[in-house]
């Protein structure tokens, strides 16, 4: 085991609130964004891309995004691909442009998404454990090993655990703030 290392562990939890941002940034909330189009995958040129790679995705209107595909023959394949990513969009085709309108969500599915909110956030606060267990595991290991004492390693426990603390009030605010937005309150 490697000896305890702060900036690591700081950048391991900030990365369990990037990973919980990135994911809630996929849910819809009945507002377009772009993001919502960030897990789509088309298959061209015989591999899957992000869509962001074979076109521009904008929000000209609050309940619209507009897929600019560069090239002709990809049209095809990318109205199949978000057709089939499961976000419950239908686009329309025109030209090498894909409007993709965005349905009101009914009570039902904002409920759902509100709980698939909550459940990527528990998962975000387990990985932010999960780091703060391997500090104190290194610090335990250091300790045995005489590199620190004793009172070092409860001072380096607490700090451990106001990171840990920190952490989880991020993802508890960002959460927070997604379940708000998708229930419209």
């Amino acid at each position: 085991m490697a000896a305890y290392d702060k900036a690591d562990l700081e950048r391991r939890m900030a990365g369990s609130v990037e990973a919980l941002k990135s994911d809630l940034g996929g849910l819809r909330t009945g507002r377009a964004s772009i993001s919502l189009l960030d897990p789509v995958t088309v298959e061209v040129y015989g591999s899957h891309m992000p869509l962001n790679t074979i076109a521009t995705v904008s929000v000209p209107e609050p309940r619209m995004i507009s897929v600019q595909v560069w090239d002709k023959s990809n049209v095809g394949p990318a109205d199949k691909a978000i057709r089939s990513a499961g976000l419950g969009l239908n686009p329309i085709v025109d030209g090498t442009t894909l409007r993709l309108p965005i349905p009101d969500l009914t009570e039902d599915r904002r409920k759902e998404l509100a709980k698939l909110a909550g459940k990527y956030a528990e998962g975000a606060r387990i990985a932010a454990r999960n780091v703060r267990r391997d500090g104190m595991d290194s610090l335990k290991v250091d300790e045995k090993k005489g590199v620190i004492s004793e009172d070092e390693r409860k001072r380096l426990e607490t700090e451990v655990q106001k990171l840990t603390d920190a952490t989880i009030a991020d993802i508890d605010a960002a959460a927070a703030a997604k379940e708000k937005e998708i229930l419209g309150k």
